[in-house]
């Protein structure tokens, strides 16, 4: 169960505009934002970050998914795995994909370029972190100076995002647990606490 529920939409009309495009591309608003919104200046910031990191440069938006899904993994963050599943998968991202990912190093369905920006991910997310030159060295064989910054800021906002939805216990809406079932269920997920009030919590 949440610490605190989420707001309605018509509390802050001054993201109306925002919150429809989620509806239409995500397919609900986020119960995250919704309560990030009782500090609207928060919310504001966390969404403009949130564009400016997952959806502008050149890495495509398909690995930075992927990037947020397996540090999200790596975190333990429920939520923010179930989430970054639906939006891999709406950037085109296999089943498959998704479901392998948490095999990404011998898993045929990666390449080594997306091999070395998720092993960045997986160990950054660690707690001690691990990421080392090494995996740096390796990651400079594919990506430019600027790519690389995208990268380690996706895995940086899903720090802020897993603290966050994790210590909230926010609640997972349907449609992001719906697409969780699908994908990465088969391979040991459940919504634990951010199943919904009354429902189970292995589902």
């Amino acid at each position: 169960m949440a610490h605190l529920p989420p707001l309605p939409w018509d509390a802050t009309p001054q993201f109306r505009e925002r919150f429809e495009h989620y509806q239409r591309t995500r397919g609900f608003v986020p119960n995250s934002i919704l309560t990030m919104a009782r500090r609207p200046a928060i919310a504001a910031a966390f969404m403009d970050l949130n564009r400016a990191v997952l959806y502008e440069g050149t890495v495509p938006e398909e690995l930075k998914m992927l990037i947020s899904l397996i540090a999200s993994q790596a975190a333990g963050c429920r939520y923010c795995q179930a989430h970054m599943a639906n939006l891999a998968s709406i950037y085109e991202a296999s089943d498959g994909r998704i479901r392998a990912l948490w095999d990404f190093e011998t898993s045929v369905e990666f390449s080594a370029a997306e091999r070395a920006a998720l092993r960045l991910a997986y160990k950054a997310a660690l707690v001690p972190n691990e990421a080392s030159q090494a995996d740096f060295d390796e990651l400079k064989k594919y990506f430019d100076d600027g790519q690389i910054v995208e990268i380690v800021a996706s895995i940086a906002l899903f720090g802020y995002l897993n603290r966050w939805n994790d210590t909230m216990a926010t609640e997972l809406e349907e449609h992001a647990r719906g697409v969780a079932q699908r994908t990465i269920a088969p391979v040991g997920w459940v919504s634990g606490k951010h199943a919904k009030s009354g429902a189970t919590r292995t589902r």
